[in-house]
């Protein structure tokens, strides 16, 4: 099942939404015409109202933009970028890029739930078995040797106390991770998502870097549109930086803007202030100097795209058999905390 995004609708929906969208530009019909049908046909999803809104929303005032920001369960992401296309009169070539974004971040987002949940679930069937045996099983061993007026050695005493202490405190380190597991995936879906997320990249350097590499795209994507559109320069920056959620790239957006009020070429700001890197500023550099700058700014999107779908899909083939060796290692654990007691009673008769 696809995720839900705080405002109701899934990455699917949202997807399969753009797309019907830039279908309705590509076809020439006029949008409140489209929207009306569109409306009509999802009519009985569950998330009507919302099409609908939007449907009456630009049949009213005639803009897709207005008509969505005026409705806070869609993304903010996709309301400015409909309002980039609008003003760029790229709004077919908008949707279209919307759709595959949305696309790609539920194919994304599938995988690592599927990599994921496997071992998680494992490691919830792991505690409780470890939780039966030390709670219900070895009692009953100790209570059956006692009824038998079996003595056990100091030797294997200490190995059963041993091995139930190992038992413990594997126990513990298990449920210690399902635990964080489970609470860092609720806190993504709250305010605290920015911070979990900040934590996350400081811990898994690989994450930073693929978030670089999306935020760049976007960066790309935002200012091929705006100046394919023929925006001037500074305009297109400061919709940029609206646009970018990441703080962190929103400032350097800023500062490409600032160096350009200081006399500086547009490639010369960009590599100044590291948003891209520095292959790719060269193209960027190169771009400027045929005046095709928006050309590679979309060229640079789609390899962005193609980096940090790759680099999520070899993450993923690696997460599954680490967690699962991870746990096979545990597993191998608990199996030694029962036969060290074993010997220990074994050893005492």
């Amino acid at each position: 099942m696809s995720k839900k995004n705080k405002q109701g609708l899934s990455s699917a929906e949202l997807s399969n939404f753009c797309g019907q969208v830039a279908l309705i530009l590509e076809a020439g019909l006029p949008l409140y015409d489209g929207m009306e049908t569109l409306a009509g046909a999802d009519k009985e999803s569950e998330n009507a109202d919302i099409y609908v809104s939007a449907s009456k929303g630009v049949t009213e005032t005639g803009s897709l933009y207005d008509s969505l920001k005026e409705d806070d369960r869609w993304p903010s992401y996709l309301v400015e970028m409909v309002g980039i296309g609008e003003r760029s009169g790229q709004l077919d070539r908008v949707m279209r890029g919307l759709e595959q974004y949305y696309a790609r971040e539920d194919r994304i987002r599938s995988s690592v739930v599927g990599a994921v949940t496997y071992p998680l679930v494992l490691g919830v069937l792991l505690i409780v078995i470890v939780l039966i045996l030390l709670w219900k099983v070895m009692p009953v061993f100790r209570r059956v040797l006692s009824s038998m007026g079996v003595a056990m050695t100091e030797s294997g005493s200490s190995m059963m106390n041993l091995g139930v202490n190992v038992g413990w405190i594997i126990l513990a380190l298990v449920g210690l991770m399902v635990v964080l597991v489970v609470t860092g995936a609720v806190l993504l879906r709250t305010k605290h998502r920015d911070k979990i997320m900040g934590l996350i990249q400081k811990i898994f350097p690989s994450i930073n870097k693929l978030n670089r590499q999306l935020t760049a795209s976007r960066v790309a994507s935002v200012l091929s549109m705006m100046l394919s559109g023929g925006f001037p320069t500074g305009e297109a920056l400061e919709m940029t930086s609206h646009v970018i959620n990441d703080k962190n790239a929103a400032e350097k957006v800023d500062g490409i803007r600032a160096k350009l009020e200081e006399g500086k070429t547009f490639a010369e700001s960009i590599t100044e202030t590291g948003i891209f890197d520095d292959l790719h500023n060269r193209m960027i550099t190169m771009g400027s100097a045929t005046g095709r700058e928006d050309q590679v700014l979309g060229n640079l999107s789609t390899l962005y795209e193609e980096e940090v779908e790759s680099g999520i899909t070899r993450m993923i083939s690696i997460i599954e058999p680490t967690l699962v060796a991870l746990l096979s290692v545990v597993i191998g654990a608990v199996l030694l905390s029962i036969m060290l007691p074993m010997a220990g009673i074994l050893s005492s008769l």
